[in-house]
């Protein structure tokens, strides 16, 4: 099934260092660019890091999720168990620091699911994650979380 794209912009402080995260590191192919942002494909959605001033910069809060603090300002993918694995070992061979270390949140329960979150250049946090049942993405009855 198709689904309607995103769109997402983020501010960064330096664009040769999201450059370098978001079209090498991560592999997401770049798209039009201007001196001052650039598009990348996000996994099939559209990303675009907008350089500003490191006064700029947002701080973020942080919220308890299954005994995580959780960023409360982060965006992501949600992907296939072994896409985000392989995302994963790339990232540790890259010596890419986790803010919350890959985990399997809410495990045996109707929404289990990995993760993991690892910041950009910039300060932005990226949650990487997978399903084990991706019915689950969405559902809401009879789940038991705190």
């Amino acid at each position: 099934m198709d689904y309607p794209r995103f769109h997402l912009a983020l501010p960064v402080d330096d664009l040769v260092a999201a450059d370098h995260f978001y079209g090498d590191l991560l592999g997401c192919p770049r798209g039009r660019a201007a001196s001052r942002w650039i598009d990348y494909d996000f996994w099939g959605h559209q990303l675009v890091a907008h350089l500003v001033p490191a006064e700029a910069m947002p701080s973020v809060s942080r919220n308890p999720v299954d005994g995580e603090e959780v960023p409360a300002a982060h965006f992501g993918v949600i992907l296939p168990w072994v896409d985000l694995d392989a995302l994963i070992a790339r990232l540790r061979q890259q010596d890419i620091p986790f803010v919350i270390e890959p985990t399997v949140r809410f495990a045996g329960r109707r929404g289990e699911q990995q993760t993991c979150f690892i910041r950009d250049p910039a300060g932005n946090h990226l949650e990487f994650k997978a399903f084990r049942n991706m019915e689950m993405l969405f559902a809401t009855d009879g789940l038991d979380y705190p």
